[in-house]
């Protein structure tokens, strides 16, 4: 990991060339596990695979392995595996969403058809699950509880909070499910994998969940705040989709007068340019921005509570880094 790919100040350099060249192994392992005897099949696996991405979570699992023996010789496999897992929620998210684009490419449903955008997501799921066998049964134990944690998150996400239900509590539930859990996997299955004691597993796998679900309470904000495409999408982009998130439902919960006109908007139809335009200058302006940057706060704080905990090597400063970065980030 050097400093530049996720824009981490201060990183140990001993540390940031051991990681970048175990992601470049991790990079030559991906390239050979989404291969098939069948061409159309590596064509689709490789349409992600090979269309660039932070390599977000195997970072994760690299940096949670420092805590341990980093050559451990299941650690570059299991960097694969939740690379392999996030690529293939990637091809069915897609498919449910109807999307063109991923990743500035054609999406593989819009290139091939939802058929083999789904098929190809099932495939990257049993490459996955070809490297965890010889990872061991705890291994296995993780992916398995995290790929329930994804669908169980789809799928609340897919029917919406039940009569009664916190609107909020219910995304933030959506959130840990489709987001956290499977960054807390990539810091379970590093330390794990290294050998690290216990207490430091259970640690990192807390903390990545939180670290998790930040960087999509960042992307909320963000979708708002941004006055560019600069955070990698179109500003409005969830208020266009009818997408409800963080900063949103702030404002849902108020019953304020003033807020009358903007809670109207949000449960509206805000594909018109005019309506789009009024009501994200309302959202900017209202005072559920603070609210949700609070939140974000929150989640970070908490993380970095935990980390500090951690043994004091390069790679807990690291971590932190990371926190720091989720709060200024914008791209």
């Amino acid at each position: 990991m050097s400093s530049a790919l996720l824009g981490l100040p201060a990183v140990d350099d001993t540390l940031a060339a051991d990681v970048q060249e175990r992601l470049t192994a991790v990079e030559d392992m991906l390239r050979t596990a989404v291969r098939s005897d069948h061409s159309l099949l590596t064509d689709a696996s490789r349409h992600l695979a090979e269309a660039g991405g932070k390599r977000f979570r195997p970072m994760l699992v690299l940096l949670a392995a420092q805590f341990g023996d980093a050559d451990a010789p299941g650690v570059v496999p299991s960097a694969v595996v939740v690379e392999l897992t996030h690529l293939a929620t990637l091809y069915h998210d897609d498919v449910m969403d109807e999307a063109v684009m991923r990743r500035g490419q054609v999406s593989a449903n819009s290139r091939w058809d939802n058929t083999v955008a789904i098929l190809t997501g099932d495939y990257l799921f049993a490459r996955a699950s070809d490297l965890l066998a010889d990872l061991g049964p705890e291994a296995v134990r993780i992916q398995a509880r995290t790929f329930a944690r994804l669908v169980q998150g789809q799928i609340q996400e897919t029917i919406g909070p039940s009569d009664g239900a916190d609107p909020l509590q219910h995304y933030l539930d959506v959130v840990a499910g489709k987001t956290g859990s499977l960054i807390a996997a990539s810091g379970r299955l590093g330390a794990l994998l290294a050998g690290a004691a216990p207490a430091v597993v259970e640690t990192l796998t807390s903390a990545c969940e939180k670290i998790g679900i930040a960087f999509q309470l960042s992307d909320d904000i963000l979708d708002v705040a941004s006055e560019s495409e600069e955070s990698g999408k179109t500003p409005g982009t969830d208020l266009r989709e009818g997408i409800l998130t963080l900063p949103m439902l702030h404002v849902l919960r108020s019953s304020g007068s003033d807020d009358i006109r903007l809670r109207e908007l949000l449960t509206s139809d805000l594909t018109d340019d005019a309506r789009h335009a009024e009501a994200l200058a309302l959202l900017r302006a209202h005072p559920a921005m603070d609210r949700a940057r609070a939140d974000l706060h929150q989640w970070v704080d908490d993380a970095r509570a935990e980390l500090i905990t951690l043994p004091d090597v390069p790679a807990r400063a690291a971590f932190i880094a990371l926190c720091d970065y989720v709060l200024t980030r914008t791209s």
